[in-house]
């Protein structure tokens, strides 16, 4: 029975915190920060959304003429690219919901919201995979040259697709489509008792901070941490620029990530502590640097693999066979290249 139908056959007016309460309960008003989103977020979304899909498919095109799934990189990298497009489709949605309402219905609404959540948590746990692979093939490249194979990059995808849907359930089971009379249909958490839902918030706030930002950090402060010394102790001839590629991909993934978990932190800790002032301040951090995390999302793929000279490569083979002038540019550095010497453990 519904508590509310309890509430009112009762004799006697309950007393129960549940119904009553002996403070103040303060209404924030959201009206800047929906405007801010409805203004500012659909253009960000948009960017990122052509920025995935020109990106991804560059790489994809790469991988087909150029390399198959022969390589467990390669196999790693699909995946990653796969993940950024499932969450890239979503954007296009999210983009014309904050510019007006969901005009899309339910089915929609659990559907991208689904993608949403396992494109973006698969993309993160994907970076840390290929991170931790890219350790194993430089810092034991002899131990783990037996167990790089194409069976071992198959069932590690199989795993991240597994916890990325498993931590999406909470989003597939309470995205539903619900109206406001102030701001038309929403597509948003809903469905449970406001007691239920925080309690939910602060689960995916935790998950979040956790699991898709403390793990994959300290995976890749420790592998690259590996991997730089083992290229400073080896006589490569391009060490420098290793070193350097390594610093950049550390700088970026924290630059990136960072600010937004921070502020993931903040709304769990003020969310935990039943604090019912109103901060527009989080909210606008949380637009701002939430859009900063999803572009690292779009371009990584990109950005993985032309860290890599080999794909470099590839990619000006593809652009001289749409320009010829550039067919004697690349035939002539590829002529200078016959005598260097490059370590097969490393993709630098």
């Amino acid at each position: 029975m519904d508590p509310y139908e309890d509430f009112f056959n009762d004799t006697e007016y309950p007393t129960s915190d549940e119904y009553i309460t002996d403070r103040e309960v303060r209404l924030c008003v959201k009206t800047d920060v929906n405007q801010f989103g409805a203004y500012f977020i659909p253009a960000f979304y948009y960017m990122n959304f052509l920025l995935s899909i020109l990106g991804n498919s560059l790489v994809l095109c790469i991988i087909y003429k150029f390399e198959k799934l022969s390589t467990v990189t390669n196999i790693f990298l699909l995946n990653l690219v796969i993940s950024d497009l499932l969450f890239a489709t979503s954007l296009p949605f999210w983009a014309i919901y904050h510019s007006s309402d969901w005009i899309f219905g339910r089915p929609l609404c659990k559907l991208v919201g689904s993608l949403y959540s396992v494109g973006f948590y698969s993309s993160i746990l994907f970076l840390t995979l290929m991170t931790f692979d890219r350790y194993l093939a430089v810092v034991h490249a002899i131990t783990a040259a037996q167990s790089r194979r194409r069976a071992y990059a198959f069932a590690s995808s199989g795993v991240v697709w597994f916890l990325s849907i498993l931590a999406s359930i909470k989003d597939m089971v309470l995205y539903d489509v619900r109206d406001s009379k102030s701001e038309g249909r929403l597509c948003e958490e809903t469905g449970y008792t406001q007691k239920t839902m925080v309690k939910w918030q602060l689960v995916g706030y935790y998950q979040q901070f956790g699991l898709f930002f403390l793990l994959p950090l300290t995976m890749v402060l420790y592998c690259y941490g590996r991997i730089t010394v083992r290229i400073v102790s080896t006589r490569m001839r391009e060490k420098c620029r290793a070193v350097k590629l390594i610093f950049v991909i550390i700088l970026t993934f924290f630059i990136c990530w960072t600010p937004y978990n921070v502020v993931i932190l903040l709304s769990a800790v003020k969310l935990s502590s039943r604090d019912d002032s109103c901060s527009d301040g989080l909210d606008y951090a949380l637009y701002v640097t939430r859009n900063i995390a999803y572009l690292y999302c779009c371009i990584s793929p990109v950005f993985y693999t032309f860290v890599g000279k080999k794909f470099q490569s590839h990619f000006r083979k593809l652009l001289a066979r749409h320009i010829p002038c550039l067919k004697i540019t690349i035939l002539s550095s590829q002529s200078s290249r016959t005598t260097s010497f490059k370590s097969p453990n490393t993709d630098y």
